[in-house]
């Protein structure tokens, strides 16, 4: 049988305003994996969604305010990755936890341009 995982992250603006977005991921993140992916991480817990490939969730807030602010950045927050739960295997995965992995570990260093909020 499959094992599926959850990538679970949120975009959370100057103001804590937050949007939350999750990955359905086929397979089960090692604790060796859960590491490196945490090591890639700015500060322990940033990294920039456009830089791995992950959908960025700021223009969810932009619903609100009708476009970027200046609360607004270019880094999104890892929350944890997870076991998925039954009800949550819904839908194509996004990928694979391994190519996950080996998007975050081909970082060398994080591209604040690559987001559009860069100059804001």
């Amino acid at each position: 049988m499959t094992e599926f995982s959850i990538f679970d992250y949120l975009y959370r603006d100057a103001s804590n305003y937050k949007s939350w977005g999750s990955l359905l991921l086929e397979g089960r993140a090692t604790e060796t994996e859960l590491e490196q992916l945490r090591a890639q991480l700015n500060c322990d817990e940033f990294f920039i969604a456009e830089q791995v490939g992950i959908p960025p969730l700021y223009a969810e807030l932009w619903k609100f305010s009708d476009g970027p602010t200046e609360d607004d950045h270019v880094w999104h927050t890892f929350h944890e990755l997870r076991q998925a739960e039954a009800e949550e295997i819904t839908g194509e995965p996004w990928g694979r936890v391994s190519e996950l992995i080996a998007r975050f570990k081909s970082v060398n260093k994080w591209d604040e341009q690559l987001s559009p909020n860069w100059d804001i």
